[in-house]
Parts: C-alpha cells; sequence; structure tokens
C-alpha cells in the first residue's frame, strides 16, 4: 500500500456531505471513501481564480486582447497573457509579468506550477485540479488534501491558533475551522515567495495572507471556493476569488509521477524541474 493509502479517514457519514463531531456539531465532508475526488468543475470556469460575484477587488485574468483558450474547449488552445491593468497589481509587479506576456507571445511556453512539478502554493492552489483530482483525508486535529499530480499535499490543522513564529514554506501554515455545518474556513499564513498566486504568474511576498472557505452543497456534488487574499508587499487592496469543484467517483488515488513524465524534451527553454537539493532520508 502507498503512503497514501496509510492515511485513515475518521470522519463517519451521516447525511451526504455531512457527519456529527463527537461533540455533537454537524460538520462538512470531503471524504467520502478512497474512490471518490474532486476537480475543478468546468461548467464554472476554467482552471483560473474568477471575480467573486459579488464584486470588489478580483484576481489578476487574462488580457482580453489576447484571450486564454484552454485545451479541450473545441479550440485551438493558447497559453495566459495576463491583464497588466489590473487595478490591485503594484507597480512592482509589472516587469516581471511583462515579460512573461512577451515571452508567451513570442511563441514561448510559459511556467505553470502543475507542468514544471513545483508547489503551487495558496491561493493557486484552489485553481489546481483541473485533471488531477484532491482527495480529502479528514482526522480529528487535521485534514490532509492531496493533489495525486505532484502529488502536492497540504496539511490544514484544526481548531488551534496559529505558530507564534512561523518559518516560511511552500504552503505555509494553514489552521481551519467548521463553520454552518456546511464550511471548512482554513487561515494560511508564512508562505514564501517562490510561488504566484495565479497562473497568470503573479508574485506576492512573504507577507501573503490568505483566508479560505470550502462550501459544500447540500447535495455534496460540489465544494464552492472563495479566498480572500491580502499582501500589503504586492497588492494595492485585498481581493476576492472563487472556483467550484466537483466531486468525481470511481477514481481512486494513483501515484503519478510528475518529473519523471515532464522533462524538456524539445529543449523548449522550460522552466527547470522540481529538484530537491538533499535526499528524505
Amino acid at each position: 500500500m502507498s503512503k497514501f493509502g496509510l492515511l485513515c479517514m475518521t470522519a463517519m457519514l451521516g447525511a451526504a456531505g455531512a457527519a456529527l463531531a463527537a461533540d455533537g456539531e454537524k460538520i462538512p465532508v470531503f471524504a467520502f471513501d478512497p474512490n471518490t475526488g474532486w476537480v475543478l468543475d468546468h461548467a464554472f470556469g476554467v482552471d483560473d481564480l474568477l471575480p467573486d460575484p459579488r464584486g470588489g477587488p478580483g484576481p489578476v485574468g487574462m488580457d482580453k486582447t489576447h484571450p486564454y483558450i484552454p485545451n479541450n474547449f473545441g479550440r485551438q488552445s493558447t497559453y495566459r497573457v495576463a491583464d497588466l491593468n489590473n487595478p490591485i497589481l503594484q507597480d512592482w509587479l509589472k516587469p516581471s509579468m511583462k515579460k512573461a506576456n512577451d515571452e508567451v507571445l513570442a511563441g514561448k511556453i510559459p511556467y505553470r506550477a502543475r507542468e514544471r512539478c513545483w508547489p503551487v502554493g495558496v491561493p493557486g492552489f484552489d485553481a489546481y485540479s483541473l485533471v488531477e483530482p484532491f482527495y480529502f483525508y479528514e482526522r480529528k486535529n487535521e485534514i490532509v488534501v492531496i493533489n495525486q499530480g505532484g502529488p502536492e499535499i497540504r496539511h490544514i490543522y484544526m481548531n488551534v491558533p496559529h505558530s507564534k513564529t512561523v518559518k516560511p514554506s511552500w504552503y505555509g501554515e494553514s489552521v481551519g475551522h467548521y463553520e454552518n455545518g456546511d464550511t471548512l474556513v482554513i487561515d494560511t499564513i508564512g508562505q514564501n515567495d517562490k510561488t504566484f498566486t495565479d497562473n497568470y504568474r503573479t508574485p506576492h511576498t512573504d507577507k501573503i495572507h490568505v483566508i479560505e472557505r470550502w462550501k459544500i452543497s447540500a447535495d455534496a456534488k460540489t465544494v464552492d471556493v472563495s479566498v480572500y487574499v491580502e499582501d500589503p508587499g504586492a497588492f494595492t487592496t485585498p481581493w476576492r476569488g472563487v472556483q467550484r469543484w466537483r466531486r468525481v467517483e470511481d477514481a481512486p488515488i494513483l501515484q503519478v509521477p510528475c518529473n519523471e513524465n515532464n522533462d524538456d524534451h524539445f529543449s523548449q527553454g522550460l522552466v527547470p524541474l522540481a529538484k530537491a537539493d538533499k535526499a528524505d532520508f
């Protein structure tokens, strides 16, 4: 059995998508069985963070003069060109983003964490699973979320405060709690500045603070994801984005070797694959 299979699910299902905690509190359940995962809902949108329908400042999206067309949508696909006119962007972010845009327009393949086997960070994690599913393992004091494509693994520690001192890391420190019986609220700090907030290569600093709300539907077939992002070192104002996941069944978790499948076979000048500088053991 793989190390992922050794993680045990302890949530006991009650009504669809809900369970009762030991103290009788109703809580959402994202882990139904080992063969159930979650992917982005194509009917809701592509693998981007989308503007919050309630309005207000939103995430960076595509430059409308160079529309993004993903694979398998019946037209010739394109790579993303970021809209640098989004008012959330501080000026220092724009030169690197423009350079990336110019490279795309010149025919180069842009960087995307999933395709180069690098950690995606938060909130990029919420727009990550277009193909490879998320799997949830819910325990009393911790929720583990795995995307099999990396694999990418997040740990969310439940009902505890943030540490007094957090050493910056790829996913930072995430603490969570349940609300209203259907929502997991996650507060993340302590990320390093090596990831982007989205697939448009928007940088951030290590002061980024992200609050996610994962709300499961009454029929437990979808999860509405909303994110609140603030980073006074990178953005002119806090902003919000949304996504939606849909449940997929009969999809047992697989071990998918990312690095071995994504080499730069045609010498296209891709960003080097992630590589550890020392062994894990």
